[in-house]
């Protein structure tokens, strides 16, 4: 029975919690470090306050029964992930910008010679239309004194052509050992075998187009001679799958800007930033001490960071957008990414720069590998626990939480909301329930497979590579992935119908408990629902769209008029304020593009929508105008009444619409 004094306690703890959520954005500073610390080590303590409680009064006494095991095991699994969440807290209590430093010391090589930086390009099966943007991008950057080179693993006659003709040196090889490792250390031995190799070497996925600043801001922080390595974020011009599916790309943003904005900056403080394969540049002095880039991880680069620590060369994370890349489009390749850094995480702690192996790794950095594989390992089983186990109560009346409703809102509900007030306050709102659960929970179980199997057999599994472009014209219910969360979405609602309609199922017979129960399965639908709708994948009609409004003089039917252009893509473009005829001839002049020629292809209620004809050389300005601006393309963070609006759409089913 629950007490009216202890439950009037705990609402007044959380409307204490909820006021000081009203209170504390106004003086909190997350650039100073103090105010950080006091959040998170309340964090901390909370969550101490928290298992404690669940270990002492919340678990079933000893003894070989279901309910013992269940609820044991459960505790366990919170135990493991409320570890990885405070060694996160720990880290994010600093954190480092380093900005003016590079606007310090820009240009630190002074009267000498600049710095000579040869980027690499590394690719196997990308079609041109990905490549070609970022060749004509790193073309384009400010650096004079470099050299664009394409790593082909796919050995494709056309690519070395084009290559020719864009004026890009161009790499091959006979086979394709190790992978993007291998590939990349092929192009390195022969660099080394020129009469002047390179002073550094930067990184560039296939579909990453670096921003013309990037070269010149990530070199000035080498003007330490013990930095070897630079990482910049990566930013994406196309919505990831969990925020195109569910029609949310202009309010939420993309799964990776937590890490890459906040997570980051934040281990860049403790000496720990790690190298995230592209947009990285690297002093080619230090790839030639440690012998290349390390082949024993499929994530090669979280090893080589390890690698290069061990060595004490230093690695730093410029918090600027300098580049920006396509994401994942699908949702089997958004999950075979994640599933791959996973596994090769795990690869890593098995291996000879392990926590605990013999090596020239800082405590620091062996807390930072910690840190991933308590991540990886606990995040997403925790995620699939939180399914399951409220079922065992409903079908077997195994009670895994003994709680009354006043403790858990007491010890969890003030501990969960501190948590989600801190991580907010600290990334501009980033942290949604639900839709943080559904990006966890939409990978969940591959995740959690190659956590434990990686860690058990880490070596001897397929490396797949994450695929890039093709068609995305039509909708595409992806069925495999959904069945799971139908099954398990039926499961419960049938489960929780059972028990609140038939008693024999010990709805009424739990005490207090019951409303825990309730509210875990009622939440558990509602992400499962979320889920099951962001497997229907939407069709993807433009890769890069300039939505910011501006007016252009156009020529058309012997009239010159300056109208709003809006939606401009490498094909198309949207005029507003003349309705010509469908088919009329004529030119757009764009800001750094000229005049091009166009024809009129629909009438739509004020306006027209044109079909582009760029040359070659109006389509390379074209790529340099979207790509290459030293601006933030994407979400930073969260609007929500945008959101909402969103959400509210893709659930009434007008977001075919909305993505036009």
């Amino acid at each position: 029975m629950i007490y009216p004094s202890d439950l009037w306690s705990s609402v007044v703890q959380l409307t204490l919690i909820l006021g000081l959520a009203v209170v504390i954005p106004i003086v909190f500073d997350k650039n100073k470090t103090s105010h950080r610390v006091v959040m998170l080590v309340i964090a901390m303590v909370l969550a101490v306050r928290y298992i404690f409680w669940r270990a002492t009064e919340t678990v079933a006494p000893l003894g070989f029964t279901l309910d013992w095991f269940a609820s044991w095991a459960l505790l366990g699994l919170e135990l493991l992930a409320l570890i990885g969440s405070m060694s996160s807290f720990a880290i994010m209590m600093r954190f480092k910008t380093r900005s003016q430093e590079a606007s310090e010391h820009a240009n630190w090589w002074g009267t000498a010679p600049e710095p000579s930086v040869t980027l690499m390009i590394a690719t196997y099966n990308e079609e041109l239309d990905v490549l070609e943007r970022t060749i004509i991008g790193a073309k384009a950057l400010r650096h004079p004194n470099k050299e664009v080179l394409v790593l082909d693993d796919g050995r494709r006659d056309w690519l070395r052509d084009y290559c020719k003709r864009a004026e890009v040196g161009y790499m091959s090889r006979s086979d394709n050992k190790d992978s993007k490792a291998g590939n990349i250390n092929h192009a390195l031995e022969r660099l080394a075998k020129r009469s002047s190799p390179p002073d550094f070497v930067a990184v560039l996925d296939a579909d990453f187009v670096p921003h013309r600043g990037f070269l010149r801001r990530s070199l000035a922080l080498f003007h330490d001679p013990e930095v070897g390595l630079v990482q910049t974020p990566q930013h994406f011009f196309n919505a990831d799958p969990i925020q195109h599916n569910l029609g949310v790309s202009r309010s939420y943003p993309d799964e990776q800007r937590f890490f890459f904005d906040h997570m980051l900056p934040s281990r860049d403080a403790w000496g720990i930033a790690f190298c995230c394969g592209t947009s990285s540049v690297i002093r080619f002095s230090a790839l030639q001490e440690i012998g290349g880039f390390p082949t024993e991880s499929i994530t090669e680069d979280f090893l080589l960071t390890l690698v290069l620590q061990s060595r004490d060369w230093h690695t730093v994370y410029l918090n600027e957008p300098l580049s920006e890349g396509l994401a994942p489009e699908g949702l089997k390749e958004y999950v075979t990414q994640r599933a791959r850094w996973c596994l090769g995480l795990m690869q890593i702690a098995r291996g000879a720069m392990g926590p605990f192996a013999k090596n020239g790794l800082r405590l620091r950095d062996r807390w930072s590998v910690l840190d991933s594989v308590f991540y990886w390992l606990t995040t997403f089983a925790f995620r699939l626990a939180a399914l399951v186990f409220p079922m065992l109560y409903w079908y077997g009346n195994v009670t895994v939480v003994n709680a009354q409703l006043g403790d858990v809102i007491s010890y969890f509900g003030v501990y969960y909301l501190w948590v989600l007030l801190t991580l907010n306050l600290l990334s501009r709102g980033q942290v949604v329930p639900v839709l943080s659960d559904v990006s966890q929970l939409i990978a969940a179980y591959p995740i959690a497979r190659s956590a434990i199997t990686g860690l058990i057999k880490p070596y001897g599994h397929p490396f797949s590579v994450t695929a890039k472009g093709g068609d995305r014209s039509t909708v595409v219910v992806q069925w495999r992935m959904m069945l799971p969360f139908a099954l398990m979405l039926l499961l419960t609602v049938v489960a929780l119908m059972l028990g609140v309609f038939f008693d024999r199922f010990a709805f009424f017979d739990a005490g207090d408990g019951k409303w825990v129960i309730l509210f875990w399965t009622v939440y558990n639908i509602v992400v499962l629902m979320v889920t099951m709708v962001a497997c229907v994948e939407l069709p993807r009609r433009e890769r890069h769209v300039a939505d910011v409004p501006e007016q252009v003089q156009v020529h058309f039917a012997g009239q010159n008029l300056k109208l709003w252009m809006s939606n401009l893509t490498l094909d198309h473009a949207r005029l507003r304020g003349h309705r010509f005829d469908v088919g009329t001839h004529g030119t757009i002049e764009l800001e750094g593009v000229g005049g091009v020629p166009a024809y009129v292809s629909a009438r739509l209620e004020n306006g027209v929508r044109l079909q582009l004809l760029p040359d070659d050389k109006q389509r390379q300005a074209l790529f340099l105008k979207f790509y290459t601006e030293d601006n933030t393309p994407g979400i930073l963070s969260v609007r929500m009444s945008s959101m909402l609006r969103d959400i509210a759409r893709r659930f009434t089913f007008s977001s075919e619409k909305k993505q036009e």
